[in-house]
C-alpha cells in the first residue's frame, strides 16, 4: 500500500475543494483589510510597538512548537539589537534566539526575494550555528543524512509512525520542484497554506523543518500584507494554541488515514490553517483596537492633570479592552489597582466622573454601584 502523500502517482498535484475554502479565504481578506485600516489609523510609535510585540510572540511561539522555551527578555533583547534600538540590555542576548530573529526579519521583510537553496541553508545555518541540536550533532546547511526521518510519538516498545518523509536520495528533486512552484506561483492564502503542508512533507532538514516551515508561511502571508519587520499578528502563536489541531491536520493529510478517496486532497489542511489564521487576525483586531480605544482617550483627556493613581486605573482598564475588564471598576478594585485607602479612592472616582473619565453603570447603586471607562 501507498502509504504516505508522496508515495501517490499524481504527487505534488495536490487539490483542495474551492467551495469549502471560498467563505474562509473572503473572511480573511475582510479582516486583513481591516487590519491595514486601522494601522492607518495608529501613530507610528503604536504600529512599532505591535510590530515589535508581534515578532517577539512569532519567536517564542515558533519554538514553543517544538518544545523549546525561550526567554522572553532574550527576545526582546535580540529584537532591539537588530533593529538599531538604544538601551539593550546586552547580557540577555542568547546566540541561538539572535539568529533565530534574523530568519523572522528576512522572512516578514525581505519576501521580494527569490526564496532559493541557499537562503534555506543560511536559515538552517542560523538555527543552529554550532552544528548541534541540543546535545545531537546535526547536518546544518544541508540535506538531512541517509538515515530514514520519521516522526514518532508513544512509549518505548509501542511507538506509532505518524509520518516518515521522502528518502534522502530524492530530496534535492523535492526540494528543487517545491522551490520552482513557490517563485513562480502567484502570492495568495491558499499559497501559504500550501507551502507550508508541502515543506512540511518534504522534511529536508535533520532539525528545524517546522521552524523553517512557519517562516516561508510568514514570507508568504507578509508579501500579502506588504509588511515591514513583523505583521501585526503572530501565526505561530495560535497554531501554538491548537497543537493538537496542527498535528491532526497534517496526519489526516500526509497519512494513510483519510477521508477522502482522492489521498492528494488537501482540503482538510487548508480548512485548518486557514480557520487558525482567521482566529488569528481576529484577536490582533481585539488587541489593536484597545490600543486605537486607548489612544483615543488619552488624546481626549491629556489635559486633564490626572494623578499617577488615576493614570494607572485607567491605563490597566484600557490595556485589557474595557469589554474584558469583568464586572466593570468598583471602588474596592480600583483601591487594589492604585494600591490606595478607601477616602482616596472615593475622592480620584469622583475626580473621574466630573472630568468625563468614567460614567456610571446603569442600574448600579451604593455598594453594588459601578463604572466604565468613557471612550
Amino acid at each position: 500500500m501507498k502509504r504516505w502523500i508522496w508515495e501517490q502517482e499524481n504527487y505534488p498535484n495536490f487539490t483542495y475543494d474551492s467551495k469549502k475554502l471560498e467563505s474562509l479565504i473572503q473572511k480573511i481578506s475582510l479582516e486583513q483589510g481591516y487590519l491595514i485600516a486601522m494601522g492607518n489609523l495608529m501613530s507610528e510609535d503604536n504600529i512599532t510597538k505591535s510590530q515589535l510585540e508581534a515578532l517577539e510572540n512569532e519567536a517564542i511561539s515558533t519554538s514553543a512548537i517544538e518544545g523549546e522555551i525561550l526567554n522572553r527578555d532574550s527576545v526582546k533583547a535580540s529584537i532591539k539589537r537588530k533593529l538599531g534600538f538604544e538601551n539593550i540590555d546586552y547580557k540577555n542576548i542568547d546566540e541561538s534566539t539572535d539568529h533565530l530573529i534574523e530568519v523572522l526579519i528576512d522572512a516578514n521583510t525581505n519576501y521580494e526575494n527569490d526564496l532559493i537553496l541557499d537562503r534555506l541553508f543560511g536559515w538552517h545555518n542560523a538555527l543552529f550555528p554550532r552544528g548541534f541540536s541540543g546535545y545531537t550533532k546535526i547536518n546544518v546547511a544541508t540535506f538531512r543524512g541517509e538515515e530514514t526521518m520519521e516522526i514518532v510519538s508513544g512509549k518505548a516498545g509501542s511507538e506509532k509512525i505518524y509520518y516518515e518523509a521522502p528518502p534522502r536520495d530524492i530530496l534535492e528533486k523535492e526540494l528543487d520542484n517545491f522551490l520552482t512552484w513557490f517563485n513562480k506561483t502567484e502570492t495568495s492564502l491558499l499559497k501559504a497554506a500550501i507551502a507550508h503542508l508541502w515543506f512540511v512533507i518534504i522534511h529536508p532538514f535533520d532539525d528545524g523543518n517546522g521552524r523553517i516551515t512557519r517562516a516561508i508561511t510568514d514570507l508568504v502571508l507578509s508579501k500579502i500584507e506588504n509588511s515591514k519587520i513583523s505583521k501585526f499578528y503572530s501565526m505561530s502563536s495560535a497554531i501554538n494554541s491548537d497543537r493538537k489541531g496542527y498535528y491532526k491536520a497534517l496526519e489526516s493529510t500526509t497519512g494513510y488515514v483519510r477521508k477522502s478517496d482522492n489521498h492528494l486532497d488537501i482540503t482538510i489542511w487548508c480548512e485548518w490553517f486557514l480557520t487558525t489564521l482567521y482566529s488569528a487576525l481576529i484577536d490582533t483586531k481585539n488587541k489593536l483596537a484597545y490600543i486605537t480605544h486607548k489612544t483615543k482617550f488619552w488624546d481626549k483627556h491629556k489635559q486633564s492633570n490626572l494623578n499617577a493613581r488615576q493614570t494607572k486605573v485607567l491605563n490597566k482598564i484600557l490595556d485589557m479592552g474595557v469589554d474584558n475588564f469583568k464586572g466593570n471598576l468598583s471602588k474596592k478594585n480600583y483601591m487594589i489597582i492604585a494600591d490606595t485607602t478607601s477616602s482616596t479612592a472615593s475622592r480620584d472616582i469622583n475626580e473621574l466622573l466630573n472630568l468625563k473619565c468614567i460614567k456610571q453603570v446603569d442600574g448600579t447603586q451604593g455598594r453594588n454601584i459601578r463604572y466604565k471607562v468613557k471612550i
